[in-house]
């Protein structure tokens, strides 16, 4: 259980953790921190994410009972989220939509991948692909259309519609993900330059993520609505992975595919479930204490799903 802790998760946090205080201490500012997750987000892991993609094995990594199990879980947390925030914590609609974003959107790139591969080596990182090939569009597709209904209630669904596509078709990392399905169906093979001159923006993308993304957490700092962000952590961090692990059990999923989707599920609220917030400004200070709190728990909670992984 130690070994667990200190080869695989702790090398990942002490990442996070030299972000966090070298801009704490301020060596490094919030505007470098920011040119960082700009190249991490905005290239270097769209890069990742379309090579990984574009040499996938589709047939035996896109199981279907893999992305029932992670995306019905996900589904039932956004759920739970939403009316959680609105029966118990008496919170507007539009914050409800937010809260249930948090509780929808866990880290998948930039501590699920890292994570798993330190776990069960790159070969056992299918899974974790095929679960981000449709994260964004799944998760920005169900936060954007509930809230735009909720916001445009008795306008039509036409705004809402157009609103849900111009966000969508925006993200870098769609594109690039749909740059990868593409260049995959067509059979073609990369040439070998391309692939090298990936590799090496590949290679910098976690680990400039991972160090950017402690840096950036120094500027949420937690204040208030303590149990509304209790109430968010326990779904995502026990909630999510224990659904998982229940579909995955009942669906008979391979090993494999049943560690990357249950150590997926686990993972702390990203930073897009900031990002969602404040796109709408609506529950910013819960989603960015979340954001903290969870990341920092997630180091103890995904040392307990690992050891229940074997």
């Amino acid at each position: 259980m130690l070994n667990t802790l200190a080869t695989v998760i702790l090398p990942v946090f002490l990442v996070i953790g030299a972000g966090y205080v070298a801009t704490g201490v301020g060596y490094i500012k919030q505007t470098h921190n920011d040119a960082l997750m700009r190249f991490a987000t905005g290239f270097a892991i769209p890069c990742l994410l379309f090579h990984a993609i574009a040499k996938l094995d589709l047939q035996s990594s896109f199981n279907p009972d893999l992305l029932i199990s992670f995306y019905l879980a996900a589904a039932l947390c956004f759920t739970a989220g939403f009316l959680g925030a609105r029966v118990l914590f008496r919170r507007p609609w539009e914050d409800c939509v937010a809260i249930g974003f948090c509780c929808l959107f866990s880290n998948s790139l930039m501590l699920g991948i890292p994570i798993t591969e330190r776990a069960y080596g790159p070969e056992g990182l299918a899974g974790n692909y095929a679960i981000v090939s449709i994260h964004a569009p799944f998760c920005y597709c169900l936060g954007i259309t509930v809230m735009e209904i909720i916001r445009n209630r008795g306008n039509g669904g036409r705004k809402t519609v157009t609103a849900v596509l111009r966000a969508m078709f925006r993200n870098a990392l769609i594109i690039a993900i749909g740059l990868g399905f593409a260049f995959n169906f067509s059979g073609l093979s990369m040439p070998g330059v391309i692939d090298d001159a990936l590799q090496l923006i590949i290679r910098a993308a976690l680990p400039v993520a991972l160090f950017a993304m402690g840096g950036v957490l120094v500027q949420y700092r937690p204040e208030g609505d303590m149990r509304t962000i209790a109430f968010v952590c326990a779904i995502s961090l026990l909630l999510h992975p224990a659904l998982v692990w229940s579909f995955g059990t009942a669906l008979s999923l391979p090993q494999d595919l049943f560690r990357s989707g249950v150590l997926t599920a686990a993972m702390a609220p990203g930073i897009n479930a900031y990002i969602f917030a404040s796109l709408y400004g609506r529950a910013k200070r819960v989603a960015a204490s979340s954001v903290l709190l969870a990341t920092g728990a997630s180091v103890l909670s995904v040392w307990m799903w690992l050891t229940l992984l074997g």
